[in-house]
């Protein structure tokens, strides 16, 4: 999907949509392209939604800060080299403001991704081209626009909603926050838009640009958010009914599914494509995941920065296989297989990013050819099992049919098939299923940064860090930290943005 300078083009018509982000208002702009001037072919429609898939695989985004933001602030991961940036430390521990970097980065690279789709949006209509491709680009540039947006409202709440394309930077003074509950109305308005109009598939099975399917997994994930059970269930099992159409299927090692050599692989539901030896401008196509989870002083190179949380191992089934393929116990040292009790920070480490980073990647796995997974078949599997769970009063025969598959997977491993984890026996309450399927889902999908979100929407942040058994002990957390402050550059820029989110 990418290419040597494919963005370009679109930088020239972002013009002002770093919105809220970098531009001082003060300023006089140089030059605004307006999406009127530039969009005269099908290639500028083309290269308009390429740009806005290089803000995902992005550093400031997928590349790292929004991952790691994501994985600091779940009780799966923590910090092993205590010498890393304060940013990441005060994320971990509770103790961040609104002067955070790392939030600020996050901010500012989703605004500009949501201008960029706004830019697309407006001007993909003006072109001469093939009706139905573009439906299709708009598709896919209102379903990044509703992803962007996706991660805003989880984060920070009441945010600014812009929904087209900002020419006068004057407009801004006048921004103000909308509602955390608009915000995901229009989240699903645009995943509406996108069902319609995208494609089942896209040749060579690519999992980058996303399907009608993808469409309906996000949209699935945001009515699941606001506990709206009966479209989330419907949702995921439209996803599951049509997997053939969609070439969806749960892959058969799990262990797969970390080695980026492979390529799109058919669990893959939407995915973030990152491909190693390319250097992309403004930060594009940079990941640094590898080497933030891999171990210092190794073979490897890696930084030991973000690792399982300190309870997190022991959790885990020695029966299941997961366990053997989510960490990572030994890697070699100077030629030499080394146990972590031996490492410079003899901490357990994650083995999903660090190990198979593909064949391009750099001598410490930064850059790489990873499919970082945006969502996978397996989760909506859970989804569809959790939501009927809450729609129906109970488990369903399908919902024990979804999540035992997902475990039936765990079951293989190239030894052989195991006994364990065993399949959910028909009788639990909703209750116990509940509590099952939420387990499910943080053994499946471990150090995969879904974690935050699950118990934020569980209601379950300062539980999860304060009970007896925690995997992460963090005494500072408290409710106001369910979201994060809107950061403080952003409203010296416009105060429009007060109040500030309660706590900070």
């Amino acid at each position: 999907m990418k290419k040597k300078n494919i963005y370009r083009t679109i930088l020239a018509i972002l013009g002002f949509t770093s919105l809220l982000s970098c531009t001082k208002l003060n300023e006089e702009p140089v030059s605004i392209l307006d999406p009127k001037q530039y969009f005269k072919t099908e290639a500028d429609a083309e290269a308009s939604v390429m740009g806005i898939y290089s803000l995902l695989a992005n550093v400031d985004f997928y590349g790292r800060r929004l991952t790691m933001v994501l994985q600091l602030l779940g009780d799966d991961c923590d910090i092993a080299d205590i010498g890393t940036q304060s940013s990441r430390i005060q994320l971990n521990s509770f103790t961040h403001d609104a002067s955070n970097q790392d939030l600020l980065a996050v901010w500012k690279t989703a605004y500009l991704g949501i201008g960029a789709a706004n830019a697309a949006i407006d001007g993909i209509p003006r072109v001469s081209m093939n009706e139905e491709r573009k439906l299709a680009l708009l598709g896919e540039a209102h379903l990044l626009r509703a992803l962007y947006y996706y991660h805003l409202v989880q984060l920070f709440g009441d945010i600014p909603f812009m929904d087209h394309f900002v020419s006068d930077p004057s407009e801004v003074l006048s921004v103000s926050k909308t509602p955390a509950a608009k915000v995901y109305e229009h989240i699903i308005t645009d995943c509406e838009y996108a069902i319609a109009n995208l494609p089942d598939t896209y040749t060579n099975n690519n999992k980058a640009r996303p399907s009608k399917g993808a469409a309906q997994t996000l949209l699935s994930s945001v009515y699941m958010i606001l506990k709206r059970w009966d479209s989330a269930a419907k949702l995921a099992e439209t996803v599951i009914n049509d997997a053939n159409k969609y070439q969806y299927a749960l892959v058969k090692d799990y262990n797969s599914l970390w080695n980026a050599d492979l390529g799109f692989q058919a669990e893959h539901v939407w995915v973030v494509d990152f491909q190693g030896g390319i250097t992309g401008e403004n930060s594009s196509n940079q990941d640094y995941t590898a080497p933030m989870t891999g171990v210092r002083d190794a073979d490897m190179l890696g930084w030991s920065v973000i690792v399982p949380s300190n309870g997190m191992y022991g959790s885990f089934s020695d029966q299941d296989y997961r366990k053997r393929i989510s960490f990572l116990t030994e890697t070699p040292v100077k030629g030499v297989m080394t146990p972590y009790q031996k490492w410079k920070w003899p901490r357990i480490h994650t083995a999903k990013w660090c190990l198979h980073p593909g064949a391009n990647a750099g001598a410490d796995g930064s850059d790489s050819d990873i499919k970082h997974v945006i969502f996978r078949y397996a989760e909506v599997l859970l989804m569809a099992a959790e939501a009927l769970n809450e729609s129906q009063g109970g488990p369903t025969d399908k919902a024990y049919r979804y999540i035992n598959a997902v475990r039936e997977r765990a079951r293989y491993t190239p030894q052989g098939v195991q006994s364990q984890p065993a399949d959910l026996q028909a009788g639990m309450s909703q209750a116990e299923f509940r509590k099952a399927v939420q387990e499910e889902r943080r053994v499946e999908l471990a150090f995969e940064w879904k974690r935050w979100y699950d118990i934020k929407r569980w209601g379950k942040v300062v539980e999860s860090f304060t009970k007896s058994d925690a995997y992460e002990k963090q005494p500072k957390v408290k409710e106001s930290h369910a979201l994060m402050p809107i950061p403080q550059d952003e409203i010296a820029r416009n105060s429009n943005l007060l109040p500030q989110n309660p706590g900070y």
